[in-house]
């Protein structure tokens, strides 16, 4: 951007003195000054009939221009010419940079897009794999919570129904433990002295 503004400033700057040096070359070369000559009458006879068209006075003779004053005005049309080619390049170089830049722009900003639409498609493919997958294992934890729950309740059957379950229409028996009142079970004796005061009665029998 800015070497583009560098180089417009060089050459606007010089655009100047070149369009003085093509009007001195117009007043010293004869093919020049022929051009300067033929395009300052012209441009004269023009401007003159122009003139009486617009005021609606009848047309007369043209008294054509000195050599000098047309060698002049021809100088001038090319040097005033050159420096509106400079200016119409340099503005249509500036609209073409811009126009160039901002397709570039609308490019990078479309790529961008794409992208992002090709990520937002990639993750919403990834998270309707997940939902499938959570969905799916929800449903086997669900129906394995329910054969727990199946099995505990039968379990808590069996232990209300005193031992007896069916399971898959074949009655099953379940052994019960067998609770003794301590107080008939005797105790070991604890030392020799009572191992003989208990075979003492059991001789006196």
């Amino acid at each position: 951007m800015a070497s583009t503004k560098i180089a417009t400033l060089v050459i606007r700057t010089l655009a100047k003195p070149i369009s003085v040096r093509l009007k001195e070359q117009a007043k010293k070369h004869d093919t020049f000054r022929h051009i300067c000559v033929s395009l300052a009458q012209y441009m004269h006879r023009s401007e003159i009939r122009l003139r009486t068209g617009l005021l609606g006075e009848p047309t007369k003779h043209v008294r054509p221009l000195s050599e000098t004053r047309a060698i002049d005005t021809g100088a001038n049309f090319i040097a005033e010419g050159f420096m509106f080619a400079v200016a119409a390049g340099l503005i249509l170089g500036e609209t073409y940079r811009s126009s160039r830049k901002e397709t570039q722009r609308r490019d990078d900003v479309k790529a961008r897009l794409d992208d992002l639409e090709t990520s937002i498609q990639d993750l919403t493919q990834r998270v309707g794999t997940l939902a499938t997958t959570v969905e799916e294992q929800t449903t086997h934890h669900s129906t394995r919570n329910d054969e727990m729950h199946r099995i505990l309740q039968r379990i808590v059957d069996i232990g209300l129904r005193g031992g007896w379950a069916e399971f898959e229409k074949s009655p099953l028996q379940l052994p019960l433990p067998t609770i003794m009142p301590s107080r008939l079970i005797p105790s070991p004796p604890t030392n020799a002295s009572e191992a003989r005061e208990d075979q003492e009665p059991s001789a006196s029998t």
